[in-house]
């Protein structure tokens, strides 16, 4: 019989302690690590076991802690471990009145209660830090474009006959269809190049940008690229191989980053390396089993039934065992180390959940041995820590795999905060992803509120609810008056919230102009130069000052220090550089009380201060 009730029990504290600091942390490098448990006197506990478990394993290693003392009110039980880098998860079994009873995780890595059900378990990771090089990127921010819808200039540009070149880049729509899943051809071309890119490099600098990731610019039948069709070559249409060096030189001298996107899950059915169309003059893998190329792809009739991408034909999957194709990407001449050699400064891995983690290990030897220092970013949608993909725990930071990954996270919970008030969804997101990633990853997360696979967020926090309309619709629907005010509130909070965050907030070209629009691909309309939104672009523009005036925005740690009713208060923290940042997500005005301060937010605003 225990002497209380588990309902009302007090919360135990979980902490780590590495070199002599205390942390809540659950990520650390390879190396001895100091677990506490620290129990409320009231439980006068007999004695505490460490069940650490090796993830994906039968295998449990067995700690007895030993008693430590009192402090503050809490009895402190430690053990020191020393495990392999990997993942792995934890639980307390607590000796309690001749009872014995495990310790649940309450879902914050720093907290649990005694519980006589299944217990939840706290996540521990252990990893290489020494692959992380590229710490140059934390320092800007990071601007995304979709090439042939950024910026189109006055050099003659080739247009393919296969192609539908619309000229009106303001009036003209994107082709759409009825509804997703359609056959489209996204083969029409509004005529933005990587020359137009370069002639926007000053706005970008003026703006705060230091890194340009470019989606997909390798030839390629559609606009979108994402079906490569010669990895070797720039599409003719954005200028080819001149074009791109004439934009690295150029970034290059404005102190200026370009980040390429690496699509090697996949090619094009119209591509060099299948042909099924015989565009190319190779003898590709659909019409002859002969072809080079053939053992690339997986084909179970051949030709025509092979393994693709989600099932879409025209997306046949590569066979990433192919010892050709692994040094065709990775090699010494291969893809990924002859374009940092021709000046890109990084990668993003498209569907980094479908590569295996061989080759994610093989392209970041590639990156480090062509450029040390050079960036490799991973497209995953989750919680990339414990990340199970296809029935697989991926392990991208864990060391030798990825310097980051693209925070959705983030993302889906500052939308839940701005439009919904929802500040217990972004503390929740703060204190896991603070805990759960490694510093050096979090600090590289790329930060976003939006790319050409998510509805414009301007859309997202203003506009309609629209679900399952078809396209005829969304193409006309747009913002009403009351909309755009309202959207633009809430795009103004959501961006200061998304420059305040740990990680490299990111710009989907033409969300700091005010471009609004639903689903692909409404979301890839032309940047609106000459009808901007010109305070929008401003206020951007001084927020990213803010981030590049306080290095604890850069650098530092985050915790939640308050939440209330559609207000959150968090602390950035680096070296002697404090920082609050307060954020009201309320349609009236509020006043925070905190500690020696008082502080009042108008309607949906911020304030940082400095102490």
């Amino acid at each position: 019989m225990l002497p209380f009730s588990l309902k009302q029990s007090e919360p135990f504290i979980v902490r780590k302690t590495v070199n002599g600091k205390n942390y809540f942390s659950c990520a650390f490098e390879k190396g001895e690590i100091k677990i506490s448990l620290l129990s409320p006197r009231i439980y006068c506990l007999n004695g505490c076991t460490l069940l650490l478990e090796h993830d994906f394993s039968d295998i449990t290693d067995t700690y007895k802690l030993e008693y430590e003392g009192l402090e503050d009110g809490f009895d402190v039980y430690s053990v020191t471990v020393d495990p392999d880098v990997g993942l792995y998860y934890f639980l307390f079994n607590a000796e309690c009145n001749g009872n014995v009873i495990s310790l649940t995780s309450a879902g914050d890595e720093k907290t649990g209660f005694l519980t006589e059900g299944y217990p939840s378990k706290f996540q521990l990771m252990v990893y290489h830090n020494e692959y992380r090089q590229a710490n140059w990127f934390s320092e800007g921010a990071m601007y995304h474009i979709f090439v042939d819808r950024f910026c189109k200039t006055s050099h003659k540009i080739p247009v393919r006959d296969d192609a539908v070149y619309i000229s009106d880049w303001n009036g003209g729509e994107v082709e759409y269809v009825e509804y997703p899943g359609q056959p489209l051809k996204n083969n029409t071309f509004f005529g933005g190049s990587l020359y137009g890119v370069t002639s926007k490099l000053d706005y970008l600098k003026d703006l705060g940008i230091k890194t340009i990731y470019l989606s997909p610019i390798f030839k390629a039948y559609s606009n979108h690229k994402y079906d490569t069709g010669d990895y070797t070559k720039i599409d003719e249409m954005f200028g080819g191989e001149e074009a791109f060096d004439e934009l690295v030189k150029e970034a290059h001298e404005r102190g200026m980053k370009i980040i390429l996107d690496g699509v090697f899950n996949h090619t094009g059915d119209d591509s060099l390396y299948f042909n099924k169309y015989k565009k190319y003059p190779s003898k590709g893998a659909y019409h002859s089993k002969d072809s080079k190329y053939y053992d690339w792809y997986d084909f179970t009739e051949h030709p025509d039934k092979y393994r693709a991408w989600w099932g879409i034909g025209i997306l046949p999957s590569l066979n990433h065992t192919r010892k050709d194709l692994r040094e065709y990407i990775c090699g010494e001449n291969g893809v990924i180390r002859y374009w940092l050699r021709r000046g890109a400064d990084g990668w993003r891995l498209d569907v980094a959940d479908e590569l295996p983690d061989d080759l994610l290990y093989d392209i970041k030897k590639a990156c480090d041995a062509e450029k040390p220092g050079s960036l490799l970013i991973g497209e995953v949608w989750e919680d990339a820590s414990n990340k199970i993909a296809y029935s697989y725990r991926r392990h991208y930071f864990q060391g030798k795999q990825l310097d980051g990954v693209m925070n959705y996270p983030l993302r889906n919970a500052i939308i839940d905060f701005v439009k919904y008030g929802d500040e217990k969804a972004l503390q929740y997101a703060f204190t896991i992803l603070s805990r759960h990633y490694p510093r050096g990853d979090l600090l590289h997360a790329m930060n976003f509120l939006g790319t050409h696979d998510t509805e414009r967020i301007l859309t997202v926090l203003g506009g309609k609810e629209i679900s399952g309309e078809a396209g005829s619709v969304l193409a006309k629907t747009r913002m009403t008056p009351d909309e755009l005010k309202l959207g633009k509130a809430r795009l103004k909070l959501a961006f200061a919230l998304l420059v305040c965050s740990p990680g490299v907030p990111c710009i989907y070209y033409g969300d700091e102009a005010g471009c609004e629009g639903y689903r692909d691909p409404f979301n890839r309309r032309p940047y609106p130069w000459g009808r901007e939104d010109c305070e929008l672009v401003e206020f951007f523009k001084n927020t990213l000052k803010l981030r590049d005036t306080y290095d604890a925005l850069k650098y530092g740690t985050t915790e939640v220090l308050k939440t209330a009713h559609g207000v959150i208060v968090f602390k950035r923290e680096y070296e002697n550089n404090r920082i609050l940042c307060i954020f009201n997500a309320n349609d009236h005005g509020i006043s925070v009380n905190l500690r020696n301060m008082n502080v009042s937010l108008d309607a949906m605003s911020f304030t940082t201060v400095e102490y």
